[in-house]
């Protein structure tokens, strides 16, 4: 605490007293001002590569975007696995996918185990500058007290300057030397301990951001090793759970083809040939046009026979006739012969 109390009671021709005052002015928030300056002077260094992303937040972000082209790359729904044709036999794209993806899988891990390095050391940076912040932060409040602390002391040495203008028994010289080396001077350390409060406050704003953005790194990390890689890789799967259903839903579709095919043509053949059967059940055998004119000339040929026959009687019975003359004139001559050979 200055000692500020009756300072025109001082004898400023003595230098040991005005060395006193003098000093106390001089050491006035030193010690809090210093610490200040060392913590910036440490923390404008890292403040050099917080500017430009950092070194582990740079090869966070350059592992993430890597990991983000090569997910792009393998995304199956910009994928026709069911491509077919000509080109489609001798470049199959689905065999061709999933080899691009064999490859892919050795660069995703590599991004990975980077990523994961990365977020450690963010996940380090993050206590280093969490421990900086903190330390800062009681500087500056040490300082804040500073600043109250000679703000009153200002107030009281202001009050006895005015209340020493109207005194005759003291001289202008020891106002003016009040003025010049104890009131100036402390103004001047005070604006200086204001200023340092300032620039601490953007440098413990400064880390908090900071903080906050490898926070949101580390998340991000977190969310493309749990999430996006999962995603890719369940994609991937289903995508080929759905290529390989794909054909075997085409070959049961192809299966099911025949099979209607089988049934509409053997169904077709059966109500012909049962219409057929049917019909021929209830037809007869023979056509009944060709049965009758059969009959009609099995009748006209018994009718012709027993004409015939009927017509060959008399024949019959003259060829009778002439037969047995002549079978007594043959006997006749075999007599006659028996007789002239006995």
């Amino acid at each position: 605490m200055l000692v500020t109390e009756n300072i025109f009671s001082k004898d400023f021709t003595n230098p040991a007293e005005k060395q006193i005052v003098v000093g106390e002015i001089d050491n006035f928030g030193i010690s809090a001002i210093n610490k200040s300056q060392q913590k910036n002077n440490l923390l404008s260094t890292r403040f050099v590569d917080f500017e430009k992303g950092g070194e582990n937040a740079a090869s966070v972000g350059n592992s993430l975007a890597d990991l983000n082209l090569q997910i792009k790359d393998l995304d199956p729904s910009a994928i026709d696995f069911m491509k077919t044709g000509f080109l489609g036999r001798f470049f199959n794209p689905a065999r061709k996918y999933f080899n691009r993806y064999q490859k892919a899988d050795v660069v995703i891990a590599t991004i990975l185990k980077s990523l994961d390095l990365g977020q450690r050391s963010l996940q380090n940076d993050n206590i280093t500058l969490a421990t900086e912040e903190t330390q800062l932060i009681q500087i500056t409040e040490k300082l804040k007290d500073d600043v109250e602390a000679g703000m009153k002391a200002d107030a009281n040495i202001q009050r006895q300057v005015n209340d020493a203008e109207l005194d005759d028994n003291i001289t202008d010289e020891q106002v003016a030397f009040v003025k010049e080396e104890v009131l100036f001077p402390l103004r001047q350390r005070v604006m200086d301990i204001e200023q340092m409060i300032v620039v601490n406050q953007q440098g413990i704003v400064s880390l908090n951001i900071i903080q906050k953005n490898n926070k949101e790194l580390i998340r991000g990390v977190d969310r493309a090793r749990n999430v996006t890689v999962t995603a890719l890789r369940v994609g991937i799967m289903v995508a080929s759970a759905l290529f390989n259903q794909k054909i075997v839903i085409d070959k049961i579709n192809a299966l099911n083809a025949t099979t209607n095919d089988i049934i509409d043509s053997t169904s077709k053949m059966l109500r012909e040939q049962g219409s057929e059967i049917h019909r021929q059940a209830t037809e007869a055998t023979v056509n009944p046009e060709t049965l009758k004119n059969a009959f009609m000339e099995a009748m006209m040929a018994l009718d012709d026979i027993s004409k015939y026959k009927v017509e060959a009687l008399p024949k019959m019975q003259e060829q009778i006739n002439m037969f047995n003359e002549l079978s007594k004139e043959g006997q006749k001559v075999v007599d006659k012969i028996s007789e002239n050979g006995s």
